[in-house]
C-alpha cells in the first residue's frame, strides 16, 4: 500500500530532511501529491506504468486518475509560475529519471513518471530527493 508523502520522507537522510524543512520554511516549496489530487485514495495499492498504462498490482487500470494528477499539477505550477519541481524518484507519477518497471519486482528502469513527464514537456525542471545538492545549486543562481 502506499502512504502519504510523510513516509517518503521520513525515510530521507537527516541532511535532505534539514533542507526539505528549511525550504518549507522559506516558502519555497508548494506541496502537492498527484495522486492524490487525480482522485486516489491514502493508503492506496501500489501502481507502476506498464506499456502505456498505470495499473495496480491486481491489474486495476488507475492511468486516468495519473494523468488527471498531472493535469492538476501542471496547472498549479504554471499559476503560480513555477520552474522547478522537486519529486519523488521511482514514482509512476514522480519519477524523473527511474520508474519501476511494470513487473511489481521493484526493478527500476529508465523513464519518467506521468506527473514528472509533462511538467518537463512545459520546460518545468524536475529534481528528485537524490538531487538536492544540484537543486540548491540552480536555487542558488537564480
Amino acid at each position: 500500500m502506499r502512504y502519504d508523502g510523510g513516509a517518503c520522507f521520513n525515510r530521507l537522510h537527516d541532511a535532505a530532511k534539514q533542507q526539505i524543512l528549511a525550504w518549507q520554511a522559506q516558502g519555497l516549496l508548494e506541496e502537492l501529491c498527484p495522486e492524490v489530487a487525480g482522485g486516489l485514495g491514502v493508503p492506496r495499492p501500489a501502481a507502476e506504468i506498464k506499456g502505456t498504462m498505470v495499473v495496480t498490482q491486481g491489474g486495476a487500470d488507475v492511468t486516468q486518475a495519473f494523468a488527471g494528477g498531472a493535469q492538476q499539477a501542471l496547472v498549479i505550477c504554471q499559476q503560480l509560475q513555477i520552474k522547478l519541481a522537486l519529486l519523488k524518484q521511482g514514482s509512476p507519477s514522480c519519477g524523473n529519471s527511474l520508474v519501476n518497471d511494470g513487473t511489481f519486482t521493484k526493478t527500476k528502469i529508465e523513464g519518467q513518471g506521468l506527473t514528472a513527464q509533462l511538467l518537463m514537456q512545459h520546460g518545468i525542471r524536475v529534481f528528485n530527493e537524490l538531487e538536492l545538492p544540484q537543486l540548491r545549486a540552480v536555487l542558488r543562481d537564480e
